[in-house]
């Protein structure tokens, strides 16, 4: 064998079990394996969990915070800033900021990422163009999918339908969206369909980001989904427009959602920060309704978004902490809760990005992140270090006295 990983726990029944590793799969994962291996590791009775799915970001947007500030925490003072700033990245600045936030979120446990890359006639196509290298010289330390993602809208943004054909022709995995940001939805999801149906490709929305429900129009998305035989085949982000839909009113949408099997992407960190900002009192917390949307058969998880940009001013990647974010703010935190919520930065988003060799499974890629917790009920609420992570059985993170990482030249 490779690798022999004893003395870990990796479900909640809190046993110690071994696990061994061969030709980068998971051979064999029992109590008191025998055999030796090129490697044995004590992994001193913590935590195993499979390896962290970011499903939202944005890494050609991360690190600009403190270029031109959001001041008033708004969502509309974040999309002018941020669209002024884009007409000057280059490509080497895009490339430093966008490897420097993929590299702090793989030193953190991230071993699959969904990642939107944007482009426009105005801000250019080079960002695209940079993400899509990175994914390359990064496919030992993560499986990464690009989004190719209209920021500014389509239909008002002559040139941007252009501009996705060419990202899907250059590779891009998910044909993206933002119906609430183009001059008309039903338009601009047409367009979105057809890109990727003539291309077979899954889609991902940036949905009704809105701290109130009228011009909501995730039933019609539903719906699209359904009609057009793409059920399984959509992801939404934000969202946020839910939460103020009555209970009532709001059951059938998520029946509707649930038929379609759209995945839900909950933003908690952006959303918080830039939702119910016009509210004077009883501000809302303007995040999608997580509790409500996973009872009704909905596979909602957990995501970063931003990381110190206009949209998120703080963060380091860390899904683990979105996670504990989320449990305060969507009331998870009760007994029957609580274990809900690590697999939605793990199980979960792997289905809705539909990385089907996932898993701490015999047979499966031997993909995994050894926690500094001895609980597996407390692999969230503990923010553990990530003491070791291996992609595909390979070690890619070790912290032992200190951080080692061999990242690519």
């Amino acid at each position: 064998m490779d690798i022999l990983l004893r003395n870990v726990i990796v479900d909640d029944s809190n046993e110690l079990v071994d696990i061994a590793i061969e030709n980068g799969t998971f051979k064999q994962i029992g109590k008191n394996l025998e055999g030796t291996a090129a490697r044995e590791i004590d992994g001193k009775g913590k935590v195993v969990i499979p390896g962290l799915v970011e499903s939202h970001i944005h890494l050609d947007k991360a690190l600009i915070a403190d270029r031109l500030p959001n001041k008033s925490g708004t969502l509309q003072e974040a999309l002018s800033v941020t669209a002024k700033l884009k007409s000057t990245f280059t490509r080497e600045d895009v490339m430093e900021r966008a490897e420097r936030a993929l590299q702090m979120i793989i030193e953190r446990g991230t071993t699959h990422i969904r990642t939107h890359s944007e482009f426009d006639p105005i801000g250019g196509f080079h960002g695209f163009e940079v993400i899509m290298e990175l994914k390359e010289k990064y496919k030992d330390f993560v499986d990464m999918q690009v989004v190719a993602f209209p920021q500014e809208g389509i239909i008002k943004s002559p040139g941007t339908e252009d501009l996705m054909y060419r990202a899907m022709d250059l590779g891009a995995d998910v044909v993206g969206g933002i119906p609430y940001n183009d001059t008309d939805a039903k338009d601009h999801l047409d367009i979105v369909f057809e890109i990727a149906k003539k291309y077979d490709k899954d889609i991902d929305l940036h949905q009704d980001f809105f701290d109130d429900a009228e011009k909501q129009t995730i039933e019609m998305v539903a719906q699209k989904t359904i009609d057009e035989g793409y059920i399984g085949r959509v992801s939404v982000g934000h969202l946020t427009s839910l939460g103020a839909v009555p209970s009532d009113q709001l059951k059938p949408i998520i029946e509707l959602m649930a038929k379609a099997e759209i995945n839900v992407m909950a933003l908690p960190m952006t959303d918080l920060h830039l939702g119910g900002r016009h509210d004077d009192n009883k501000v809302r917390r303007a995040v999608t309704p997580i509790r409500k949307l996973r009872d009704g058969g909905v596979n909602v998880v957990i995501a970063t978004n931003n990381i110190r940009n206009p949209f998120t001013p703080y963060g380091n990647g860390d899904l683990l902490q979105a996670a504990m974010l989320a449990i305060p703010v969507a009331h998870l935190g009760g007994a029957d809760d609580l274990p809900t919520v690590l697999p939605m930065v793990t199980t979960g988003p792997a289905k809705a990005l539909k990385f089907d060799d996932y898993g701490i499974e015999e047979g499966k890629a031997a993909t995994l992140v050894l926690l500094d917790s001895t609980r597996y009920q407390d692999a969230i609420i503990d923010i553990p270090d990530r003491l070791l992570v291996l992609k595909r059985g390979k070690v890619t993170v070790e912290l032992d006295k200190k951080l080692h990482i061999n990242f690519p030249k």
